[in-house]
């Protein structure tokens, strides 16, 4: 097992189908005024950065990180049911990271599901935190909010 990340497009066949299955996914969960993904076109915009993981070749998971104005934000955060237990999540959160620190962006942010628990342990797992809505973002039911401040 070698899992690796790389930046991908989103609109290629393993991108789109990635963000396909956590699109179903999110649509299976919450109702459609509490899903905050960013449609495939949104992600392929100049300011956001998307990333594929591949295990021994195959696309396994995805993440993109949105350059905000003064911060960044997580966004699309994805493991294959097939791949979870790997790590897949920790290289994408690491990788993400890693590019974030090179592009002077310190302060990264993120939204996500109440019921999300794997996706919550990953990011207190790697130092984030639970902050209020920031952005566009206002309370709700269904979301979590999270922080942290890169070292």
């Amino acid at each position: 097992m070698s899992i690796d990340v790389r930046t991908g497009d989103p609109k290629s066949p393993e991108g789109t189908a990635l963000l396909n299955g956590s699109h179903t996914l999110m649509t299976t969960l919450y109702p459609p005024e509490a899903n905050n993904f960013l449609s495939i076109d949104e992600l392929c915009k100049p300011s956001i950065q998307f990333f594929v993981a591949e295990n021994d070749g195959v696309p396994v998971g995805c993440i993109a990180l949105a350059d905000m104005d003064g911060y960044g934000e997580i966004k699309s955060l994805f493991v294959d049911d097939a791949a979870r237990g790997l790590g897949v999540g920790k290289s994408l959160m690491d990788t993400l990271e890693t590019h974030a620190r090179e592009n002077g962006i310190v302060n990264i942010k993120l939204e996500t599901g109440d019921t999300l628990y794997a996706a919550q342990r990953l990011y207190a797992r790697h130092g984030y935190t639970v902050c209020g809505p920031y952005g566009d973002y206002s309370e709700g039911p269904h979301s979590v909010f999270m922080e942290k401040t890169l070292g």
